[in-house]
């Protein structure tokens, strides 16, 4: 079970919250309106915490030294982007998310490091396949057979700096394209791992479990 903190209880701020509970992880979520805490459920446990989410104390009130990951989804850009980053830099969260508005503006974060998701193409599935890895391997595509997915492969921080022909070793896997500060890059023999980096594999949807937790632990050392 994991921590996740939420900022912003509108639709998508309690689906989120309900499906993470659902899950089995402990939940806060935060709004500067207590009204909107009347999306969730009757039976909703998680913590409510009213105040700005991207004010340090508010953040505290709701555990985010302890969370595993962090979701701002909010109505503000603005407010969205700078919760994210406190989460981030001040508490050292592993994993977040801004949602953003406006498109342009999210590519320019995504450049930045900072991982976002457009509220063109945006849903609650897109921001949890962000913040829980283990999402990540349902898939972006999947071959006509059925037998072979290309998916978002979450890796242990311990990888950065390691060549992406290690990674393909390691797990049995093909390492497709990567993101890296927004674009796409195709990988060369050449390539490492870099911090922020976001790498999408094709491996057979059977090894899926196998992958995700192989690649959530510091890589081996090689002989």
């Amino acid at each position: 079970m994991a921590h996740f903190v939420i900022m912003g209880c509108g639709r998508v701020g309690a689906t989120l919250a309900h499906t993470l509970e659902d899950a089995g992880h402990s939940v806060a979520i935060i709004d500067q309106d207590d009204r909107a805490f009347r999306r969730l459920r009757s039976g909703f446990s998680g913590r409510k915490v009213t105040g700005v989410g991207f004010d340090r104390e508010t953040l505290k009130q709701a555990g985010v030294a302890d969370a595993y990951a962090f979701a701002a989804v909010s109505s503000g850009d603005n407010s969205n982007i700078l919760a994210t980053r406190v989460a981030r830099e001040t508490f050292h969260v592993p994993h977040v998310v801004a949602r953003i508005y406006d498109p342009g503006r999210a590519e320019i974060y995504q450049r930045l490091g900072i991982p976002t998701v457009a509220a063109v193409r945006w849903s609650a599935d897109q921001v949890l396949r962000r913040i829980l890895p283990e999402q990540h391997l349902a898939g972006d595509f999947r071959e006509p057979s059925g037998r072979l997915v290309l998916a978002e492969i979450e890796l242990d921080p311990a990888w950065v700096g390691h060549p992406l022909t290690q990674i393909e070793r390691a797990a049995d896997i093909r390492i497709a394209y990567l993101t890296r500060f927004g674009e796409g890059v195709l990988p060369t023999p050449a390539m490492s791992y870099q911090d922020g980096d976001t790498v999408h594999a094709m491996l057979r949807v059977e090894r899926s479990a196998e992958v995700a937790h192989l690649l959530a632990k510091a890589p081996l050392k090689e002989s």
